[in-house]
């Protein structure tokens, strides 16, 4: 029988391993697609790395911060709800999705879809565990 974490770890140390694990996804991105687009741009030697350099701190900055805010509004309307079930992702999903749209013009779509899509995988993770 598993424990279940979310239950007995504290907020700020889900957060902080969610920011790690994603803002390492956001500067491997940043890796591959910087370069590429660094190219395509026609961007050679030092203002190529600038460019790349760049594009890796931008990514992995803007995947931390999605998972901060994501994981603190998760973790927290678990709590306080005291349920762990889908309403509690949808919310966190659109909060953070909002947030991390607000310099948009569609902040509203940016936040609807990610709150979908974050419900979507909790259905998927769900599903697994039955």
């Amino acid at each position: 029988m598993e424990e279940d974490f979310s239950v007995s770890t504290p907020c700020s140390s889900l957060a902080i391993d969610s920011v790690l694990r994603m803002s390492s996804a956001g500067v491997i991105w940043g890796a591959c697609f910087g370069p590429f687009d660094a190219r395509r741009l026609g961007l050679s030697g030092s203002a190529r790395a600038s460019y790349i350099a760049k594009t890796v701190g931008q990514c992995g900055f803007s995947c931390g911060i999605f998972a901060a805010i994501f994981t603190f509004t998760h973790c927290g309307m678990q709590r306080y709800r005291q349920k762990k079930d889908w309403v509690n992702t949808l919310a966190a999903g659109a909060l953070a999705g909002a947030a991390f749209g607000a310099g948009t013009r569609n902040w509203k779509q940016v936040a609807g879809i990610t709150g979908l899509f974050c419900t979507l995988f909790q259905f998927a993770q769900d599903s697994k565990s039955v």
